[in-house]
């Protein structure tokens, strides 16, 4: 014998039905929607200062400052000064070391421990470092490296490197380093692994350095040095 509803309560029943379908959709659409991405972590330069200064025994990273010197201001010619350059430009440096973009044995070695968090921090707190002047010494070459600077070399479509780096040295975050006190010997470097494609993270610069002789090379790299 079929037992029989009462009017009252069959609208009440579909309304049951459709509200159990509906919320099973509503579960089956939430499990089967991508996760949120995880929120980035907040750089933090105070951390990345005491990684610079003191480096991560537990991890065997030694201390930043004993070759890229105080507040970023190396010492060592062949060691680049860092203090004041741009986060960005800096954190992008220590991604590519862990890349062939940037092969170099210690830093190579040294970038791959660190996090991406380490990168940030590290990049943030010298981008907030002051920068000590250098000083060009060769005055032989000084008006070769202000032309080459400011004018480029036109018979060899070298542009002026103001064009990129800014009149006084001091780059485009994000886009182009700060050059102003840099070391001679150690833009000297990098212009001559550009140019041997030793160093690959800027097609740009491989060509313009291709285009450069040594001296000329030598003449800019001093320039650099004394711009502030």
């Amino acid at each position: 014998m079929k037992r029989a509803f009462s009017p009252l309560l069959k609208p009440l029943l579909i309304a049951a039905i459709a509200f159990s379908a509906a919320s099973g959709y509503a579960q089956d659409k939430a499990s089967a929607a991508p996760a949120a991405p995880a929120a980035p972590a907040k750089v933090d330069p105070a951390k990345g200062g005491v990684l610079y200064v003191e480096g991560d025994a537990a991890r065997g990273l030694p201390a930043c400052v004993s070759c890229h010197g105080a507040n970023g201001n190396s010492t060592i010619a062949v060691n680049p000064k860092l203090s004041a350059q741009s986060q960005s430009y800096l954190y992008k440096q220590l991604v590519n070391f862990t890349t062939d973009a940037r092969n170099q044995p210690v830093m190579s070695l040294y970038a791959k421990m660190l996090t991406d968090a380490d990168k940030h921090n590290v990049a943030a707190w010298l981008a907030t470092q002051p920068a000590k002047p250098g000083a060009a010494k060769n005055r032989d070459s000084i008006d070769l490296g202000k032309k080459i600077y400011r004018g480029g070399i036109a018979e060899k479509n070298v542009p002026a490197c103001a064009s990129c780096h800014g009149a006084t040295g001091g780059g485009i975050p994000a886009l182009y380093p700060r050059l102003a006190g840099q070391h001679q010997d150690y833009t000297v470097a990098q212009l001559g692994l550009f140019k041997g494609h030793g160093r690959k993270n800027s097609p740009e610069m491989a060509t313009i350095a291709a285009r450069m002789s040594d001296d000329e090379m030598k003449a800019v790299a001093d320039y650099v040095a004394g711009l502030k």
